[in-house]
């Protein structure tokens, strides 16, 4: 079970920084007319990475039921 928690953590870990660099790469790009498809593809990426990032961080906090 530990092992899956530090697997899912590091996972964790690696989803966040690649949310943060889409970041700036697609504040980067965004002044670029020519560019905006590749925004729009970036832009879905990181949509994408937030959803998983969600779910990983539901599977790694346990349900507190008051």
């Amino acid at each position: 079970m530990l092992n899956d928690r530090d697997s899912l953590l590091r996972k964790l870990h690696e989803l966040r920084s690649e949310h943060r660099d889409l970041d700036t790469v697609i504040a980067r790009l965004v002044p670029q007319p020519l560019d905006q498809l590749q925004v729009q593809r970036l832009k879905k990426r990181k949509l994408l990475l937030k959803d998983e990032i969600a779910w990983l961080e539901s599977h790694l906090i346990p349900d507190n039921i008051a």
